[in-house]
């Protein structure tokens, strides 16, 4: 065989496995990611509930035109994970980046920008240095996702309080698989969850959880619930929230509780164990005194319990105070409420990570008690500067303009909600007749379950107007006009509750940060560039003289 013979082969050869590999890759999807923190590996639970997509998913997002580069890449990791998300969902997402600040006319941009905030998205100042200068910006970091005509807004942007604006966005990307998949899987599912709110023991009212119920509203069933009149509640129901109750429980109901969660049934306590408000204030004072809710040898059994105490934290928020007159007109300074902390230490784990500064009021303690077989997480935290009170306590509104002594504040960091999983067993077991035991299939012991308690009913009460027409939204402080981020910690544990397919579970992915030391590359900049300019030439002369040498070795006599 001769030389063009060969040549003719090697290229038909070449030719045939090149169509060969694209055949093949045209039928079997793989990628290969080498990155250390998998930052472009889709979850198996994503990849899932892309898969069963039946319809288009259209998904727009408000974050395009002149942005910083830490939004630029923000942006381009947005773009690749909806790239990737595309081919599992076989074309069943598209996408598109919008520019709110596109129009040069700024009273068509201010009436877009009103759109965007009645379908659910809030702008976000953020401040960038431009030729020496810094410059605020208004950006939308947000998307609207869309399904079979259904709509759901979410925010991209999310930031663990006193983070850096470097960690805000790098969390932020953390974020994205979680907060897109969660919505389309929301958007998606056939059957509504069904969550339930208890009602007949001074429960918050219709009004105080409007927010809260606004938005589940969306994509689940809710109802309110007398116990005595669902004692089946394991076939109604998905999710049961008792917020903030005043009022005792029945034996019998606290029986119904029971045995709805030995048998699965998943329960969210918000409660408060101190009866303390500033709307029952006489002459600036009143007397902190414990709620009976004879639920205490049920929590107990559970694994937990709620003291007869309440928390002063020198990490609060604030009220407005009366500190002088000037004439006839009293003045008013805001003064920090010690018994209003802000909470901004949490765990790990995906209910609370990254999680923003929540806000709440009168918090009591809680601990924890042996449960066997119960794996108990706590969830968040009060700050290390706190201080112990017993009730019953009168609370004096004119402390508020004293100077706390913080050797007084020395109790440390303390625990004031827990995630509980498990099998828990029944209080009621060798308590009951054969007989009441059949009427109810009475079980000791039987299903997993899970349970989350908060000793603080406040965290999910949005604030209602004195005449009781208007409200606030969930975590919003009038005081300091300030969102915290009550509704984010809220939604989160009923996603936890609420989710068998472990969506949720994609908050715990960690992308590592590797930002360059500013000084170093300051001081050194001149060597790098002229490696980088340098290197690449001498290796090319390298290259062309080698081959020089060989090829003229080569045909010497």
């Amino acid at each position: 065989m001769n030389k063009k013979s060969n040549l003719n082969l090697h290229f038909l050869l070449i030719l045939i496995t090149i169509i060969s590999w694209n055949i093949i890759a045209s039928q079997y999807f793989f990628r290969i990611d080498l990155t250390e923190d998998k930052r472009f590996t889709l979850a198996e639970q994503s990849k899932k509930v892309l898969q069963n997509l039946d319809d288009q998913v259209y998904v727009e997002v408000f974050l395009d035109g002149d942005l910083p580069a830490g939004f630029k890449r923000f942006q381009k990791s947005i773009r690749e994970f909806l790239d990737e998300s595309r081919i599992y969902a076989k074309g069943n997402i598209q996408y598109t980046f919008s520019d709110p600040l596109a129009d040069d006319n700024e009273q068509v941009r201010q009436k877009y920008f009103q759109q965007l905030a009645n379908r659910g998205l809030q702008p976000t100042n953020i401040f960038t240095k431009e030729n020496g200068k810094q410059i605020e910006k208004l950006v939308f970091p947000g998307a609207i996702i869309s399904f079979k005509g259904v709509e759901l807004p979410i925010n991209l942007l999310k930031s663990a309080t006193g983070s850096s604006p470097l960690e805000a966005l790098n969390q932020s990307e953390e974020n994205i698989e979680f907060e897109i998949v969660s919505a389309i899987k929301k958007l998606s599912e056939k059957k509504l969850k069904r969550i339930g709110f208890t009602e007949g023991h001074g429960e918050l009212s219709n009004l105080e959880l409007q927010d809260i119920s606004q938005t589940l509203s969306q994509n689940n069933k809710l109802s309110r619930i007398n116990l005595l009149k669902n004692n089946k509640l394991n076939s109604n129901l998905d999710l049961l929230i008792i917020a903030k109750p005043t009022l005792p429980f029945s034996d019998s109901e606290k029986l119904i509780l029971d045995q709805y969660i030995v048998k699965g049934g998943k329960v969210i306590f918000f409660i408060d164990k101190i009866n303390a408000s500033l709307d029952f204030l006489e002459n600036g004072k009143t007397v902190a005194i414990p709620y009976e809710f004879n639920l205490e040898d049920l929590f107990f059994k559970l694994g937990f319990r709620l003291n007869q105490t309440l928390y002063l934290d020198l990490q609060s928020s604030m009220i407005p105070m009366v500190v002088g007159m000037q004439g006839n007109q009293p003045q008013t300074q805001l003064m920090p409420w010690l018994y209003y902390p802000v909470f901004t230490h949490f765990s790990a784990h995906p209910i609370v990570k990254n999680m923003s500064a929540v806000s709440g009021k009168f918090l009591g303690s809680i601990d924890t008690v042996k449960a066997i077989g119960i794996e108990k997480t706590p969830l968040m935290f009060t700050s290390k500067y706190i201080k112990e009170i017993q009730v019953p306590a009168e609370i004096d509104l004119s402390s508020a303009r004293k100077q706390p002594n913080p050797q007084e504040f020395s109790k440390g960091e303390q625990a004031v909600g827990y995630l509980m999983e498990g099998k828990f067993k029944s209080m009621f077991t060798n308590r009951l007749t054969d007989s009441k035991m059949d009427s109810i299939q009475f079980k000791s012991i039987d299903s997993d379950s899970k349970i989350i308690v908060f000793s603080d009913g406040d965290l999910i009460r949005n604030d209602v107007s004195p005449d009781g027409k208007q409200t606030l939204p969930l975590g919003y402080d009038r005081y300091v006009r300030k969102k915290m981020a009550n509704k984010d910690l809220v939604l989160n544990c009923i996603d936890y509750m609420l989710d068998n397919s472990g969506i949720i579970s994609l908050r715990a992915k960690e992308l590592k940060l590797r930002p360059l030391d500013k000084q170093k590359t300051e001081t050194e900049r001149t060597k790098w560039q002229f490696i980088n300019v340098s290197l690449p030439l001498l290796l090319l002369l390298l290259f062309g003289l080698a081959k020089v040498y060989f090829r003229k070795k080569k045909f010497e006599i």
